[in-house]
């Protein structure tokens, strides 16, 4: 791989939306990458739509404990290597299927895990952020909002 030239022309991707990713083995395949070549590497996470074809309220919890996960990656990873992380939004599994997740529902989940990103981690003050500027009396992450 690292003779072909492609580390120069490209940045891998490497996706993961589970709310217990594996830290260890994402870093793993980080070193690999840097290994062959690959100067920078971008993540993939989301704050939507990948937990169930037919799920219609997003449980922000899953996907805050998803980008919790990945800035553990980030600061076991070597440094300077990532590029940036990508904040998917999936609203359909495929072509044939119903949407999933509509972007309304989802608001405050993108919110949690911008914050989230932004600030390093999830705290009090992040939640209290998130209630402020959304206009909300109570952020729930581990039920559905209602």
């Amino acid at each position: 791989l690292s003779e072909s030239g492609v580390p120069q022309l490209v940045q891998p991707m490497i996706w993961d939306y589970a709310a217990d990713l594996d830290v260890e083995s994402k870093v793993h395949l980080i070193e690999k990458y840097c290994r062959c070549g690959f100067s920078k590497v971008w993540f993939a996470s989301a704050f939507k739509g990948a937990t169930g074809v037919n799920q219609s309220l997003t449980l922000i919890g899953h996907h805050l404990k998803n980008h919790l996960q990945w800035l553990k990656v980030a600061s076991n990873s070597p440094a300077d290597v990532l590029e940036g992380i990508a904040l998917t939004g999936w609203q359909r599994y495929d072509h044939f299927s119903v949407l999933c997740e509509l972007l309304p529902v989802a608001i405050p989940s993108l919110a949690v895990c911008l914050q989230t990103l932004e600030n390093g981690g999830y705290s009090e003050k992040t939640k209290e952020n998130v209630e402020k500027h959304l206009g909300m009396s109570n952020l729930e992450t581990e039920t559905f909002m209602r």
